[in-house]
């Protein structure tokens, strides 16, 4: 049997808005999200009735919403597009698949980015295709356009990226459905930083969801040249600034600001323009930062000490906001990425 697993991750990293993205692991076995989506990969012997040859099984973090049917799941269905754009009309020998998903869906935590990542690792698995990992990149990024993302669940570490060439035209829904075109090779370019081993994650975790492209349909067409420049001077230095010894977290707090996108998505969070406000260096010692991880609506606070009082500082802030039940777990990054290995069955 195989073990594919992709970590979860935080985007949009302070000012890197589509460019900084941190892959993210569970720091010990008992904290309630592992953080990751594993798939196990199991031969049915020949001739089993399954469906599409596919059976898929869901557990774990909001298994009841996915979808079990080979060509609705959203993993299997970029899967199948691997294949089919290698010539190979659905799954060549009947598998059963089981999908342990410890990514809290819709939070801004690489849910999504992580599905596409396994899907074509499933594909690659099942076709022996040998894909590179730089092409397995291409695949995810013709499905999953935000390099940031799908870098960090590809790659692991702390990474930036770019995109070389435009996005495809079609939907993303139509390239899973009708392509049978590989995708262009070399469309996106990353470099993986250095990070400072004393930083933490403390991500904060709302229990409510919002949807990627309700929290893009909030960002204007156009910036200001003032605002343009504001993101591209504290982005060119937060990498740096989060690499070194010692860490100065005046620098890095300043470096963590945006103008790009988190003006823009304040209403979708309730107290989070507080939580921007108050959180400072000053007042919590350890605090490094803080932001929305991806589109939120999850909080990110970079840390190095005093986690707890941290996390419950940002949920205190926001529980005034809106009365709901907020998780927190401290998380450290994942330097692994995706990966696909031989275990027991």
């Amino acid at each position: 049997m195989k073990r594919i697993r992709v970590p979860g991750s935080t985007a949009n990293l302070g000012p890197g808005f589509d460019v900084l993205g941190l892959a993210l692991k569970a720091t010990s076995a008992s904290q309630k999200f592992s953080v990751c989506l594993e798939l196990y990969v199991e031969q049915l012997p020949e001739g089993s009735s399954v469906p599409g040859k596919c059976e898929i099984i869901c557990k774990g973090e909001g298994a009841g919403t996915f979808r079990t049917a080979c060509e609705e799941n959203l993993v299997t269905k970029v899967a199948l597009y691997v294949l089919r754009s290698h010539g190979i009309r659905g799954f060549p020998s009947p598998v059963r698949i089981t999908m342990v998903s410890g990514i809290p869906s819709c939070r801004g935590l690489g849910s999504s980015a992580a599905a596409v990542v396994a899907g074509v690792m499933l594909g690659n698995e099942i076709g022996h295709l040998n894909l590179s990992k730089e092409r397995i990149f291409d695949y995810c990024l013709v499905v999953e356009q935000h390099p940031d993302n799908v870098g960090a669940a590809c790659y692991g570490g702390f990474i930036g990226a770019f995109m070389k060439l435009q996005a495809p035209p079609s939907e993303p829904s139509e390239t899973l459905s009708n392509s049978l075109d590989e995708p262009p090779k070399d469309i996106a370019s990353y470099h993986q930083f250095s990070l400072n081993t004393d930083v933490k994650m403390v991500v904060i975790i709302p229990d409510f969801h919002l949807a990627t492209t309700d929290a893009r349909g909030r960002l204007p067409q156009k910036y200001s040249l003032e605002d343009a420049v504001f993101n591209a001077q504290r982005c060119s230095l937060l990498p740096g600034l989060l690499g070194e010894t010692p860490l100065n977290p005046a620098k890095i707090s300043e470096a963590m600001r945006d103008r790009l996108h988190q003006p823009y998505r304040m209403d979708l969070i309730p107290g989070f323009e507080r939580v921007l406000q108050t959180m400072e260096h000053e007042v919590y010692p350890g605090l490094l930062g803080v932001c929305l991880s991806g589109a939120g609506p999850s909080i990110l606070a970079l840390a190095t000490s005093n986690f707890e009082r941290i996390a419950e500082a940002v949920c205190s802030i926001l529980r005034e906001a809106q009365d709901i039940r907020y998780d927190w777990q401290v998380l450290e990054v994942d330097h692994d990425g995706a990966t696909c290995c031989d275990v027991l069955s």
